[in-house]
């Protein structure tokens, strides 16, 4: 039988929580490796793609802008309005079932490679933490020290700068609620001109200090719902970082002179000093672990010294770990197809509905309180209120015409042609007159056809009903 990873009450509380209840701050100390250089290359280029972000535009509108108040949300420049939301509910459920198969198959590594969180905590404020106050031990000793000019300095410093990112972190996140044109219309107006707009910056400011500087870690462990969902969703089947514990165990240290007769394992504590949640990953997978890698290089590093192959922790299942040689080891899982298979046909539909939905909406009510109307000429006259809405990023005239009972219907605008400002909704009051003959009865249903230029030709965009009144017949 294979040794066995030591058993311990890991499970019972956080790393970082003292046996009283205390906080245990985590100094980690700073990573260095093949995969940290790898984190560092996509965290950056994640990075500067969140910040051009809002900057980037398609057909005129922004890559990504979430504008609650206004209830418009723009998604690689297609523009969604309320009447749009079942696209958007959609979208999120897509994202939702993209985050279990993610989960099922490749463990957390969303948390260590992708999530904002952790990319601003460990590849820009944890940076300029090592460059202000050095490595993990510097960094326990200073705060340990009592407030001299060194701490108030280098504590002051740090602050300050992390302070100003967080300002700037907060001006990104509004471009994305608000949009860089509006952005910088605050940014160059008074600022009595836009308290609210300020407000709202400086509590994204404050909020983003607190958690970068205060919460850290904690958000992880504590607020973000992700490390419990991974826990109903990865199996052993799941890509995790892990130890190799029939490789490690029994651990014992290296001595000098003496040969070893335990397993790989020197217990040196490397993987232990770099974790940003303070865990020992030889404890086996973990709710705080967020698969960082920052443990592989650590321990790699070890074993390159003690001259043992690498991958005593890395990328792995629990099942091919515990696997003999030469066992099978399953690669592909049912819920695996299913979760593809659900995604698939979500995309699908989205990708449809996408591209098959209209650019122009119309709702078309009776006005209350009003009758027919008998006409000199004979028609039968009813009043309407007509509301368009144009999706489009440009202006749009449209024309009506009455598509049933039957054509022969004359339709008055009430103040003129009807053109749909861009981006906005129109409301007019409509006239339509029918002609006796083509009436089927005192209340029947009539449909008027929304048209429009588009590409240079004109197009039906909308049919709206409702209902027609008229005198019974004699």
């Amino acid at each position: 039988m294979p040794p066995q990873p030591p058993t311990d009450d890991f499970r019972d509380h956080l790393a970082s929580v003292k046996q009283d209840g205390q906080r245990q701050w985590v100094f980690p100390k700073k990573p260095r490796g093949r995969f940290t250089r790898y984190r560092d290359g996509v965290a950056y280029g994640l990075l500067a793609l969140l910040v051009a972000g809002p900057l980037i535009k398609i057909n005129g509108q922004p890559l990504l802008m979430i504008n609650i108040l206004e209830r418009k949300f723009v998604v690689f420049g297609q523009i969604f309005w309320p009447q749009d939301m079942y696209i958007f509910v959609l979208i999120l459920l897509a994202a939702v079932v993209f985050i279990a198969l993610f989960t099922v198959v490749y463990g957390r590594l969303f948390c260590g490679w992708v999530c904002p969180q952790t990319i601003f905590m460990e590849n820009v404020f944890r940076k300029i933490e090592y460059w202000i106050e050095g490595d993990y031990t510097k960094q326990r000793a200073l705060a340990k020290a009592p407030w001299n000019r060194e701490k108030i300095v280098k504590r002051g410093g740090k602050y300050l700068i992390f302070y100003a990112i967080s300002v700037g972190i907060a001006h990104v996140f509004l471009a994305y609620l608000i949009g860089a044109d509006e952005l910088f219309k605050i940014m160059r107006e008074p600022v009595r001109d836009h308290v609210a707009g300020i407000g709202v910056l400086l509590l994204f400011s404050g909020a983003f200090f607190t958690v970068f500087t205060y919460l850290r870690e904690q958000v992880c462990l504590v607020a973000c719902p992700y490390g419990r969902l991974q826990g109903v969703l990865v199996d052993p089947d799941t890509l995790v970082i892990a130890y190799d514990h029939p490789r490690g165990e029994p651990r014992g240290k290296l001595r000098k002179g003496q040969t070893r007769t335990e397993g790989d394992c020197i217990d040196c504590l490397q993987c232990v000093h770099v974790c940003p949640t303070g865990i020992d990953i030889r404890n086996g997978t973990q709710l705080e672990c967020i698969n960082c890698t920052a443990c592989i290089d650590a321990c790699d590093e070890i074993m390159d010294r003690i001259g043992k192959p690498r991958g005593l922790v890395r990328y792995a299942s629990q099942r091919s770990i515990e696997a003999t040689p030469g066992q099978p080891v399953q690669k592909v899982q049912v819920r695996t197809v299913a979760y593809t298979a659900v995604l698939a046909g979500l995309l699908g539909l989205i990708s449809y509905l996408v591209f098959t939905r209209s650019l122009v909406d119309a709702q078309l009510m009776r006005a209350q309180g009003q009758i027919y109307q008998v006409l000199p000429s004979g028609y039968i006259s009813n009043l309407y209120n007509l509301k368009v809405i144009n999706k489009a990023a440009a202006g749009l005239p449209v024309q009506l015409r009455v598509i049933a009972p039957a054509t022969g219907g004359r339709i008055t605008v009430v103040g003129g042609p009807l053109t749909v400002p861009a981006e906005g909704l129109a409301d007019q009051v409509i006239i339509v007159e029918l002609p006796p003959s083509t009436i089927p009865g005192p209340r029947s249903e009539i449909k008027l056809g929304v048209y429009g230029q588009l590409n240079g030709q004109e197009q039906l965009l909308k049919t709206v009903k409702s209902t027609f009144l008229a005198p019974a017949a004699p």
